[in-house]
């Protein structure tokens, strides 16, 4: 016989699984987790002969206190660093979105730590919606970066010389860096032009912050990194992620994908948006050793 006492104590013990959840979700996963995802990739058009290349990707810091502060973004440069990366490529959406803060760090605050970054072969970044729709807009954004030794792509590229091979850094702006209204957004990516800089047949790695650019990405591209998505940052048990920022879904929402040859990565960053909370997708750095074995190169 089903009493009240059976039905509150059902009740009481799904409301202490809820809060309980709901606590690891935002103090312990979003707030205190950092993991570091490997990616081991033959990306086509790679040199055969080139020296394994090791890429650290930090994307979506959405720097606000008290959830993602000054100090604690200087804790991801400090691993970041521990893992000696040829290069560190910043994938956008610095700036703070989140409802529940303190306050939305200025650039400059976010910007010092990450000008302590460390790889031979430079740190590049680009810049994402939010450091656009955010009150300051983007000028600010990329001064910060730039200040601090960061070279900002905006729809631009740069030549990297490495051990007797080269490569193309390539970058464009966001897909939605402009707000028009009832869900519709203006872009101010430039795929074709920024492709067009490139001089030569050596191998580009593309960074372009919404994932959604890859499914425009020519085969020129050997890979594609990005961020954006955060993974959905509420993922749960055999649904998967529950809200995914991409006119496809699930199809670019995370991790490594490969369509027609073509390499994608996807971080699922290291902060959040709207709301202070992760669930299965904690913050993580992404680590990638790329290996040739391409069909063409420098």
């Amino acid at each position: 016989m089903i009493t009240r006492r059976h039905v509150l104590q059902t009740l009481g013990g799904g409301i202490a699984s809820f809060l309980a959840l709901g606590g690891y979700a935002i103090g312990i996963e979003a707030g205190e987790r950092l993991v570091v995802t490997n990616y081991d990739l033959t990306p086509p058009r790679w040199p055969a002969g080139a020296k394994p290349l090791t890429v650290a990707l930090i994307a979506d810091i959405h720097a606000v206190d008290p959830w993602m502060s000054a100090e604690r973004i200087g804790r991801i440069v400090e691993q970041t660093n521990r893992l000696a990366p040829d290069l560190v490529l910043l994938l956008g959406d610095y700036v703070g979105t989140i409802h529940w803060r303190n306050r939305i760090l200025r650039p400059e605050e976010w910007a010092e730590p990450l000008g302590g970054l460390k790889a031979p072969l430079g740190t590049y970044a680009i810049l994402g919606n939010h450091d656009w729709w955010w009150s300051g807009g983007p000028k600010p954004v990329r001064a910060a970066l730039e200040k601090n030794n960061i070279q900002v792509l905006v729809n631009d590229v740069a030549r990297i010389d490495r051990a007797g091979h080269r490569f193309w850094l390539t970058g464009t702006d966001s897909m939605v860096a402009i707000r028009r209204g009832r869900g519709k957004f203006g872009g101010r990516d430039d795929l074709s032009g920024t492709l067009a800089k490139v001089r030569d047949d050596a191998p580009v790695i593309h960074l372009a912050h919404e994932p959604d650019l890859f499914a425009a990405m020519p085969d020129r591209v050997s890979l594609t990194v990005s961020g954006h998505t955060h993974g959905g940052q509420i993922r749960l048990p055999i649904l998967g992620a529950m809200v995914v920022p991409s006119q496809y879904g699930q199809r670019y929402a995370y991790g490594h994908v490969v369509e027609n040859g073509r390499h994608l990565v996807v971080s699922g960053g290291l902060g959040c948006s709207l709301l202070p909370a992760r669930f299965m997708m904690p913050p993580e750095i992404v680590y990638l050793k790329i290996r040739g074995g391409g069909t063409a190169g420098a």
